[in-house]
């Protein structure tokens, strides 16, 4: 029920709407009946809303079961990655078995080693013990930038693995700061990383999908 709601909770941001449910079964990869069933089981427990054909969304009190799941998984991550010398691109499967087994005690213990951070090792904003959760300042897409441009990668998306290891291989990581260098035709976005080795070339869907601040705007 929590991997659910957490789902509901991403999907909601992406698109600020109702969330359909065929839009959680390819999020979660399982069928629609099954989908289905666990719906109208967070309805009965007035944890989402749910009107047949529009979607679902969380109710006030669906979303900070969720708000609290994404704190124990984004805080995992961190903790596993600073101290246990995970690789980034293994720590969210392994966050996603542990997230439910924590308790709200011991999540404020590692956010206390941590001390308090406001993200992820992927950039995304970890709710504080108050459940409050506010994105940090990020740019457009890389997609969104043009060659020349110079701009610093605020997030990227933790799911797939091989993308963080390329990611990661070539010294890309939140922080880094890029030039890019070369957009073609047919969608690749090449960078230029400052002190790297060599440029790193990147479909457009993917550099759609990294957040990136402009230098020239960042008066940070």
């Amino acid at each position: 029920m929590e991997d659910y709601l957490k789902a509901i909770y991403y999907l909601q941001e992406e698109t600020d709407d109702r969330v359909r449910t065929s839009a959680l079964a390819e999020y979660m990869d399982v069928q629609q009946p099954s989908v289905t069933s666990m719906v109208k089981k967070l309805a009965e427990r007035d944890l989402i809303h749910h009107e047949p054909y529009k979607g679902v969304e969380l109710t006030d009190t669906g979303i900070p079961i969720a708000l609290e799941v994404i704190r124990h998984h984004r805080l995992l991550e961190r903790y596993l990655t600073e101290h246990l010398e995970y690789d980034w691109a293994e720590v969210h499967d392994e966050a996603d078995r542990l997230e439910h087994h924590i308790s709200n005690q011991f999540a404020d213990r590692i956010a206390e080693q941590l001390g308090d951070p406001a993200v992820d090792p992927h950039g995304d904003p970890i709710p504080t013990a108050g459940l409050d959760i506010s994105a940090p300042k990020c740019g457009d897409t890389l997609a969104e930038h043009h060659v020349g441009d110079s701009v610093r990668i605020e997030r990227v998306p933790d799911e797939d693995a091989d993308l963080l290891r390329y990611l990661s291989d070539h010294g890309i990581h939140p922080g880094t700061e890029v030039r890019i260098v070369e957009v073609t035709s047919f969608g690749m976005v090449t960078l230029d990383p400052d002190g790297g080795d060599e440029p790193v070339a990147l479909p457009e869907k993917v550099a759609r999908s990294i957040s990136a601040q402009s230098l020239s705007e960042d008066t940070s």
